[in-house]
């Protein structure tokens, strides 16, 4: 459940600490966590949403704002668009669930991307269905930023997924 996931989080990113030296070591287990948890989920979600298949990555986007987030961490981001191509988005939270117990980084952890494992989970569950996608956090609340912001760049451009249908 949404709640317990959010209560043992940070334990979780807590050990991974203690078990790596470097945060980007930490960075990367937390991405490869994430993903194995999309590649599962993704079942989970089309069954539960019945949702129809999403025709652009906008549409795909919108899918996982509105639904996805909505359905499993209870928030619904803002979604924008950054590129002429339509391949780069950014997912915007004003609330982040995971964070909700944690206050500020160390300094000695300036670099850690507490919340990784929602990269690995969206990028993960993308690949399920077919849609290869970089997903990294380009802001953070928890680093000083404004918002928190999640970018997805869709590595294919849209006319290539036109083409492969044909």
């Amino acid at each position: 459940s949404r709640e317990l996931f959010v209560l043992t989080y940070g334990a979780l990113v807590a050990q991974l600490c203690k078990d790596y030296e470097k945060d980007e070591d930490v960075n990367t287990c937390l991405d490869r966590m994430g993903y194995s948890i999309g590649v599962r989920l993704i079942d989970d979600f089309l069954a539960r949403s019945a949702v129809k298949k999403c025709r652009s990555y906008s549409e795909t986007v919108d899918m996982i704002a509105q639904v996805a987030f909505k359905t499993y961490l209870g928030v619904t981001p803002s979604v924008s668009c950054s590129s002429a191509a339509g391949n780069e988005f950014s997912l915007i939270l004003d609330k982040n669930p995971l964070v909700d117990f944690v206050e500020e980084l160390p300094a000695e952890r300036a670099s850690l991307c507490y919340c990784n494992l929602l990269c690995g989970v969206i990028r993960g569950a993308l690949e399920m269905v077919h849609l290869s996608a970089e997903v990294t956090f380009l802001q953070d609340r928890l680093k000083g930023d404004a918002v928190t912001e999640i970018g997805i760049t869709f590595l294919r451009k849209p006319e290539d997924r036109k083409q492969k249908r044909s």
